[in-house]
């Protein structure tokens, strides 16, 4: 059975991924300047994206092509990470050590977060956890069911915030920018919710296997 905890870390990898990347071409497009300060509007000029603070991010490179450029190649690589190498012993400290680069480049501020918590999650692929291993019925836990919608959930959740609201705005203009706050708090409660459920899952079914194995033997 294919771990559920890769699978989150891996589809939430991917929207890291794509976050990042977005951020990205949005410093390459502003060419080869300063920016203001270590915190910065990645699209300060798109109309399209006002409703979205022109999609803050920071940088520790003087110079928004660079960043920008480094961005691409960094979120390109954490997709790539995500999907390939999160399964492996240390496909889990490789999302955390790249979710730290992505955030010091220029990939945005709530992207590197997701990725810090998805690497933290990835870590424990492989390694169940004891209170997601206690077995009392033939059914997993409540909160390891919940592995499948929060993940639905959190992706939905994160495509509302981008592009759904942008569209939104552009066609038929939000007055309160607090609609944006509120599904990025759903999105980031729903990726937690995965996480946790992911791992209760896992364990949940380790400890079924391990019974299993100690009862044929």
């Amino acid at each position: 059975m294919r771990s559920a905890t890769r699978v989150v870390a891996s589809t939430f990898g991917v929207v890291v991924g794509l976050a990042g990347l977005e951020h990205g071409i949005g410093e390459v497009l502003q060419g080869s300047v300063a920016p203001s300060g270590i915190m910065f509007e990645s699209w300060p000029d798109s109309e399209f994206l006002r409703i979205l603070g022109g999609e803050p991010a920071m940088a520790i490179i003087p110079n928004l092509l660079v960043a920008g450029i480094l961005t691409v190649l960094v979120s390109l690589l954490f997709i790539a990470w995500a999907v390939l190498f999160t399964p492996r012993r240390l496909g889990g400290l490789g999302l955390i050590l790249l979710s730290v680069v992505l955030l010091l480049v220029g990939g945005g501020v709530a992207p590197p977060i997701m990725g810090l918590i998805i690497g933290a999650a990835a870590t424990r692929i492989g390694k169940p956890l004891s209170w997601g291993a206690r077995r009392s019925s033939d059914h997993p836990p409540f909160l390891a069911r919940l592995w499948v919608p929060a993940l639905i959930a959190g992706v939905v959740g994160y495509l509302a915030v981008l592009p759904g609201i942008p569209i939104v705005d552009h066609f038929l203009g939000l007055e309160s920018p607090m609609v944006v706050v509120d599904l990025a708090l759903f999105s980031f409660a729903a990726l937690l919710v995965a996480v946790f459920a992911a791992l209760a899952w896992d364990s949940y079914h380790a400890a079924l296997a391990k019974g299993q194995g100690a009862g044929i033997g």
